[in-house]
């Protein structure tokens, strides 16, 4: 009789685990079939986005012809088969629009895990990139580690983490950051095989135990291969959308994955890059907070170049605390990068000292036009600063372009050959150009001008090292006059107007959220100051938007 009832207990045990198994298993069958990515006939949304009066918006294709968006995720669905829907909504109250420090307190306070808070990321960028009404094609790929390095991060002593901190925040890189994890493509299908080891500033997150959660897309070559092209797009990524007003709105470039990614929540933070424009572009067209670095402040190796002259990386962040707490992580001198220098600021302890009381600001005359411009400047002006109304000269930039043409000339075969993982087939520009030829439509579907432009460009070195000179000087001046004669804190620009002038200035320039057009179309308010002011602008950005509180979460997007 008793071993009757053993076997008994041990059949009903038995039929009880299969039954939890296959209860399971359905759970995850039913949560993977429900999230899988289908292409579809995007016939008449481009037909729409050629009635918008923005030519660039003129798109020829929403998605890569060469990529299966499922495969972003794919190596990551294990880890996901148990993440509910239910878990995913519950998290949402500790996560979506908060920022760092709160999301520290909230692992610490035992509310959440740096395990939960990777998967929620990963679960999100599957539940919107797999909606084709939804889409933003704002990640190319994910590190296929990221969840377990999280759960490594869990054993440790949470209690002692400091909440201004990037340890185990889930950070996208620009896919023009080599990643040891994943391949750095730049957008191109001539770098789709690019496997490479970890660059200067991945080292750095790394060390101070961030999660690099993935690659964000970008406008190829970091926009630097097609003339009058869609911001936003790439070969590999597809075409990169506004989370504000999807295929209507531009993302914004080069770094536009970095923005759009950001903007809708599917990471704590992003890294982006800057030539002139590609961060401060796509920070304010997403809402964000963007900093371009001065050149030196953040090393450039293992980065994909267009200008060793004029490239750096920057944060990219929904806040400006954030934005802080990302470049103290990213600084170190890099004897590698003769740009670099060693800095020791306290930038995130700073900023809470930040206030517009009696700071002086440059304010450009004919933008105060602009609706929001002009509400921006009023607000700063209640909270005790002092507006002084400047008209600078319109000087040109002669050779400006030519900058760019030489320097990728010559920088970009140098990465290809000390940065490049071995199974990368081009050497050079020629060489990529001969390579996108062989299949144009899927290649390089609104052509390579600008690169064909590199190739034709006969300037000598000692005429590029004059041109460098003389549009550093314009460009000093342009501020300067201003800067200086009524000693101001900083020249308030909109978005990346300005962006090429601080860019040959070598001046740094921070874009926080200022409000949003009545069609719904974000703008940023720049501020622009000397080299190496990045606490300054901090500051005054800090300061902004803690009297302003602009940002608003995309509506489809909560």
């Amino acid at each position: 009789m008793l071993m009757k009832n053993i076997i008994l207990s041990i059949f009903v045990l038995l039929v009880l685990i299969s039954c939890k198994e296959q209860k399971q298993n359905v759970i995850k069958q039913d949560l993977q079939s429900a999230v899988v990515w289908q292409s579809y006939d995007e016939t008449l949304d481009l037909e729409a986005t050629q009635k918008l009066e923005q030519t660039r918006m003129h798109l020829k294709l929403v998605n890569s012809k060469v990529s299966d968006k499922n495969d972003i995720w794919k190596a990551l669905e294990p880890e996901l088969g148990y993440f509910s829907a239910k878990k995913y909504n519950n998290l949402k109250k500790y996560i979506l629009e908060k920022d760092i420090p709160t999301i520290q307190q909230s692992i610490k306070d035992g509310a959440l895990t740096y395990e939960e808070l990777t998967l929620f990321y990963i679960y999100r960028i599957r539940k919107y990139e797999s909606d084709n009404t939804l889409s933003l094609n704002g990640v190319i790929s994910l590190n296929p580690k990221v969840v377990e390095q999280a759960r490594a991060l869990d054993k440790m002593n949470i209690s002692e983490i400091d909440v201004n901190s990037v340890f185990g925040m889930p950070i996208l890189l620009k896919d023009n950051i080599n990643t040891q994890q994943m391949q750095t493509t730049a957008g191109a299908i001539a770098f789709q095989n690019n496997n490479t080891g970890d660059a200067f500033i991945t080292q750095r997150l790394l060390s101070e135990h961030a999660l690099i959660l993935g690659k964000a897309n970008l406008s190829e070559w970091a926009y630097f291969l097609c003339s009058g092209c869609p911001v936003g797009y790439s070969a590999i990524g597809g075409q990169t959308m506004n989370p504000y007003g999807r295929m209507i709105f531009e993302s914004g470039g080069s770094s536009s994955g970095s923005g759009a990614t950001v903007a809708a929540n599917f990471c704590v933070a992003a890294v982006g890059t800057e030539t002139s424009g590609s961060i401060l572009s796509p920070s304010s067209q997403n809402s964000i907070v963007g900093l371009k670095p001065t050149i030196g402040v953040l090393s450039r190796t293992g980065i994909v170049p267009i200008s060793s002259t004029l490239d750096t990386p920057g944060p990219m962040t929904k806040y400006v605390i954030d934005n802080a707490i990302l470049l103290s992580a990213l600084l170190g001198k890099d004897d590698m990068d003769n740009a670099s220098i060693k800095v020791e600021t306290d930038y995130v302890n700073s900023i809470k000292d930040g206030t517009l009381k009696n700071k002086r600001f440059g304010v450009i005359k004919e933008f105060l036009e602009d609706s929001i411009y002009n509400i921006a400047i009023e607000k700063i002006k209640q909270a005790g600063a002092k507006i002084i109304e400047i008209e600078p000269e319109q000087k040109p930039l002669p050779g400006f372009l030519s900058i760019l043409n030489i320097d990728m000339k010559n920088d970009l075969p140098h990465y290809i050959k000390t940065h490049a993982g071995s199974s990368v087939g081009v050497k050079n520009i020629e060489d990529i150009i001969a390579f996108n030829r062989r299949d144009t439509l899927k290649r390089i579907p609104y052509g390579q001008q600008l690169f064909e432009g590199i190739v034709a460009d006969s300037t000598t070195i000692i005429e590029l090292e004059g041109i460098k000179e003389n549009l550093k000087k314009v460009a000093r001046s342009y501020f300067d006059t201003h800067l200086d004669t009524y000693n101001l804190d900083a020249v308030l620009s909109i978005n990346n107007y300005h962006a090429g002038y601080a860019a040959v200035a070598k001046y740094p320039a921070l874009t926080v959220p200022m409000g949003y057009a009545s069609n719904g179309e974000p703008k940023g308010l720049t501020f622009i100051a000397k080299p190496f002011s990045e606490g300054q602008l901090l500051q005054l950005g800090y300061a902004y938007e803690k009297e302003t509180k602009e940002r608003k979460i995309p509506s489809k997007y909560k």
